[in-house]
Order: C-alpha cells, then sequence, then structure tokens
C-alpha cells in the first residue's frame, strides 16, 4: 500500500471513529441519566399493589400448640419460642396449592399492578432458594419449591411487576441483630441470644443481608421494588452501601424509605392515610383484614366499599395502595379475600382512568367527617388503625384538563360539588364512567349540581363523573 492510500484510508478510519463517538455520545444523553427518578414514573402511575405477608407464620395460622398465640405473624417473639420450636413449623409447611399464575390473576383482575412478596419476614426464615442460608423454604420444607422462581414466571407472562419485602434490622435467626423497639432488644430474638449488648449488625449485615439482596436481584429477572422493613440500627454507611449495591446490580429498581437514615425513593404510612395530600412519591399499606399474615381467627374483612374508598382517598392524596393479603398454608388466599378483591376489579374496571396515571387537584376533598380521621396506634402486631366509617362525600384526582369527582357512598338525588362554582371553572362535559347515560347538570354561584342517574351500578356505591375543563 503506498503513503497516499493510507493517508487516505487513516482519514476514513478518523471520521468513522469521530462518527460512532458522536453517535454514542447521542444515544447517551438521550438515556435518562442515572441519578434521575424516571424509573418511578410506572410505580407513580400504577397506584395500586397487592402485599403479600407469606411464611411460616402461616403454617401456624394463629394457634400454637393447641392454643391461640399472641402477636399474629410476630409470635415467635410474643410466646418466647426457640429458633428450634419455631422453625419446627417448616417440617409441615407443604403448601402444595400454591398457584403462581393463579395469585396474579387475582392481583390483576382486582386492579393491581404491582405485588410485593415477604421474601423474608422478621423470622428470618427465607421464603426462596437462599445459596446464603439454608433456612429457607427449598432447603426446610417438604414444599422443596422456590416459589418466588414461580411467581416472577407468572409476573414476566402478566405484566405484573414482581416486588420483594426484605426483614432489614429485624432477623431471629441470626445471633448478630440487635434491636431498639420500643426498649433495647424489644424486638430480639433473646430465647436464643439473650446478650444484646455482645451483637454485631455489621456481622449479619456482611453474612446474610448482602448475600440476600444479591440472591433476589440475581436470580429472578428485573425487580420493581425492594420493599425494606424496619431499619432498626442499620447505620447510615451501612444503608448506603446497600443502597450503592442495589443500584449497582439493577439501577431501575426502586427502593422505599425503609432502608434506613432518611435514604430511598419514597416513604411509607403504614396502616394508616396520611391526613392530607402529598406530591412526594408515598404509600399507604394497609391489610385487607386485621393482620397481615392468615390467621384463622382473623374476621375484621374490610368490604369492598371500604377498600375503594381507601383507594380513592390515597389516590387523591398523591399516593398508592398496597393493600396486604395473608396467604393460607396450603398457599391459597382466603376466600373472603378472593370475593371482596373480584368486586373491586368490578368497580375498577369501570373506573380505573381515574385512578392510573391521576395526580392530586386543586381541591382534596369535600364533605368529609372528622370522624374518618385515623385513631391512635396500636401496636407492630395488631395495627390497623385506618378508619371504618362510611359517610357520603367527594374526593378529587386530575389528569390534564379533566377532574375526576368521586362520589363515594353517595345516597342523594343531587351531587353537589361546592369547589366548582359558576365562574371559577369553565366546564365542557361531565359524563358518568362506565354509562352512556347524558348527564344532567347545572352551575350555580354555590356549587356545581349534578343529577345523579336514577339508574346506577350496585357494586360498589361510589361513583365517578368524568368533567371535562375549558
Amino acid at each position: 500500500m503506498n503513503i497516499k492510500s493510507l493517508k487516505k484510508n487513516n482519514k476514513i478510519s478518523l471520521l468513522l471513529m469521530i462518527g460512532s463517538l458522536l453517535l454514542i455520545s447521542k444515544t447517551a444523553n438521550s438515556q435518562a441519566p442515572v441519578n434521575s427518578l424516571n424509573y418511578l414514573t410506572w410505580w407513580k402511575d400504577a397506584k395500586f399493589g397487592m402485599f403479600l405477608h407469606w411464611g411460616l407464620y402461616s403454617q401456624a395460622a394463629g394457634d400454637w400448640k393447641g392454643k391461640r398465640y399472641k402477636g399474629n405473624e410476630h409470635f415467635m417473639i410474643y410466646e418466647k419460642l426457640s429458633i428450634k420450636e419455631y422453625g419446627s413449623l417448616a417440617n409441615d409447611f407443604n403448601p402444595n396449592l400454591f398457584n403462581a399464575d393463579q395469585w396474579v390473576k387475582t392481583a390483576k383482575d382486582a386492579g393491581m399492578k404491582y405485588m410485593v412478596l415477604t421474601t423474608k419476614h422478621h423470622d428470618g426464615f427465607a421464603m426462596y432458594n437462599s445459596p446464603s442460608s439454608d433456612y429457607n423454604i427449598v432447603r426446610k420444607t417438604p414444599f422443596k419449591r422456590d416459589p418466588v422462581k414461580e411467581l416472577a414466571a407468572a409476573c414476566k407472562k402478566n405484566s405484573m411487576q414482581l416486588c420483594f419485602y426484605y426483614s432489614l434490622g429485624r432477623d431471629w435467626e441470626d445471633p448478630d441483630v440487635p434491636t431498639n423497639w420500643p426498649t433495647k432488644g424489644g424486638r430480639s430474638n433473646l430465647v436464643d441470644f439473650p446478650n444484646e449488648d455482645a451483637k454485631d449488625f455489621s456481622k449479619y449485615f456482611e453474612r446474610k443481608v448482602k448475600p440476600q439482596i444479591k440472591e433476589l436481584l440475581s436470580q429472578y429477572g428485573p425487580i420493581g421494588i425492594l420493599w425494606f422493613d424496619t431499619p432498626e440500627l442499620i447505620t447510615k454507611a451501612q444503608s448506603e452501601e446497600l443502597l450503592k449495591l442495589i443500584k449497582k446490580l439493577q439501577p431501575n429498581c426502586i427502593v422505599n424509605s425503609r432502608i434506613g437514615n432518611k435514604l430511598g425513593d419514597y416513604q411509607v404510612s403504614e396502616q394508616q392515610i396520611s391526613t392530607k395530600a402529598n406530591l412526594n412519591p408515598w404509600e399507604s399499606c394497609i391489610t385487607l383484614s386485621r393482620g397481615w399474615g392468615y390467621n384463622r381467627y382473623d374476621t375484621a374483612w374490610k368490604s369492598p366499599e371500604l377498600v375503594v374508598r381507601q383507594l380513592i382517598e390515597i389516590v387523591s392524596k398523591g399516593g398508592n395502595l398496597l393493600l396486604n393479603i395473608g396467604p393460607k398454608p396450603d398457599g391459597t388466599f382466603p376466600v373472603e379475600a378472593t370475593e371482596r378483591l373480584a368486586i373491586v376489579g368490578k368497580w375498577m374496571k369501570v373506573n380505573n382512568e381515574a385512578i392510573y396515571g391521576t395526580k392530586p387537584w386543586q381541591v382534596t376533598a369535600e364533605k368529609v367527617s372528622s370522624r374518618t380521621l385515623s385513631g391512635a396506634a396500636i401496636d407492630d402486631a395488631d395495627s390497623d388503625i385506618t378508619s371504618k366509617v362510611i359517610l357520603p362525600d367527594i374526593y378529587f384526582t386530575a389528569k390534564g384538563k379533566t377532574v375526576y369527582v368521586f362520589a363515594r357512598s353517595w345516597n342523594k338525588p343531587m351531587l353537589d360539588v361546592e369547589t366548582m362554582t359558576k365562574g371559577k371553572y369553565q366546564i365542557k362535559s361531565i359524563s358518568l364512567l362506565g354509562s352512556t347515560d347524558k348527564i344532567s347538570w347545572d352551575q350555580t354561584n354555590d356549587a356545581l349540581q349534578i343529577k345523579m342517574p336514577t339508574q346506577l351500578s350496585s357494586v360498589v356505591p361510589v361513583y365517578v363523573f368524568k368533567v371535562v375543563l375549558q
């Protein structure tokens, strides 16, 4: 090759290299930066998820040695049981009716967009195949299957976001987990490990937490959320290290605030609803019955109407509802849960556009009675303090120029929306979701008056008017 040809080829190579670099730069710039919050978009739009508390405590189902136990899914601590005693539940834990596809279908039909499964609760028992700990469902039970693997496949098939709960600051199987709530050692396993001062959280963090988080983020595909619980005595440095590990393995994995030390993507409101709208990301986790785990004595089931009311209140204030189900020891959902979720799903099928992808409006609600406010907290094993009061009221959500007006439990012939007075808002149209009937309405100086149709769905007495503004 002569010098002229060589120079020409070098020039072409240089131009190709520059072009490639420009293309790479353009592509990189078109992608969301690592520290952006775009990965939260799906979750903010989803609004409704299913929480699943399922573990060895489900096998006991309310009884221990022929007597009703205290503490529900925390009964190992309340009844002061050793690991050996409590762990004996694994000998009979064989949920052979577990069907991951059915679980996902139930959630999807209810209008839920994500599922959060307890992969390790406070008892330290892993509900998945954990290579770093033999204390898991595959190694210790006759079931021998990995339900998380099956649930991951079912979620992928049905476009459901799979998410994991992980108890961070409590683990009653590990010797190095001190606690300080409500007092020193108050939620520690003092039967097997009585010396609270000898416990070194960093050993547990290195030996169990980090390996299991790596497993959960590498064995089951993309994970929507890591839902941590009880940060307890984790240090800020450890919370930061854990968050860095998560983002390295799965950059788009959302992390809740219970990773500790004011880190995480969103706040958690447990068994209660915020009293006012909050534009920062937040979520209410609320039980469908009284407790989190399955208990045969738990009969305090919320009605479908109450669930829909709570969903609306939470979404109107900018939050998500994570509704908890406690699966039975055989792997099925309690019939009380499936019946209620099916009814909620029928309501969601008609009205979901007023839920998904909406934001709080300028006004949250009207005609709300003070009796709907929550009471005082009880304890962490029996803590449902959400209001059970059902009274007629009005809530709002918004999407662009559309305002959704929720008439909750409305039983009057006229709906007076006092916020939308004449001259304040110019209205283009009003319709009732799920109905083709023409809606009769009038705007006065006192209120927007909507005449309730004579024929209304009786599935759940909560009606949604779609108000399109000019």
